[in-house]
């Protein structure tokens, strides 16, 4: 099933214990980050007040007990959108999204797909597909998924990869 707006949202927002996001490419092209993207380009960085509505729904859902996780591989050198990105790894840290970072560049893939997916409570599997370029084409909410598949791909991302402040340092 594809999920869209409201629905999408329920789901993304819905979940009871966990959310497990893996990302895998190196640009995203959404266009509300446009503006944003260019301004970094100008130079522009966060104010060090930075606040989201992430950052609040982040911590609401920590609040609760409910862990939010992302693993993003990468290889070197990083793209202009990661570096963008970047700057909010920081903040979205702080507010409770446990991110952390799988770095390809001089190793071999651990056995990850190279398919963005998220997990929510360790039984709803939703996949997102994009165009080569980073256009998202759709969510999808798998009906019969292999959950002990995605358990698996979850447990190797956050095994093998390091949390975001530990990658920034080196």
């Amino acid at each position: 099933m594809l999920l869209d707006g409201d629905a999408w949202q329920r789901v993304l927002h819905g979940f009871e214990r966990s959310s497990f996001r893996l990302e895998t490419l190196s640009q995203y092209r959404v266009p509300q980050e446009a503006d944003g993207i260019r301004s970094f380009l100008e130079g522009e960085r966060l104010p060090e007040d930075y606040h989201s509505a992430w950052m609040d729904r982040v911590a609401d859902h920590v609040a609760r007990g409910r862990r939010v996780q992302r693993v993003h591989t990468l290889v070197q050198p990083l793209s202009t959108y990661l570096q963008f990105e970047f700057m909010y790894y920081g903040p979205h840290s702080r507010a409770g999204e446990d991110i952390r970072i799988l770095d390809l560049t001089e190793r071999p893939n651990p056995g990850l797909p190279d398919q963005d997916f998220y997990l929510f409570d360790d039984h709803r599997v939703v996949l997102m597909h994009y165009t080569p370029d980073g256009t998202q084409i759709s969510r999808e909410l798998l009906e019969n998924p292999d959950v002990d598949l995605y358990r698996h791909y979850r447990e190797i991302a956050l095994n093998e990869a390091i949390p975001f402040a530990e990658y920034v340092k080196t």
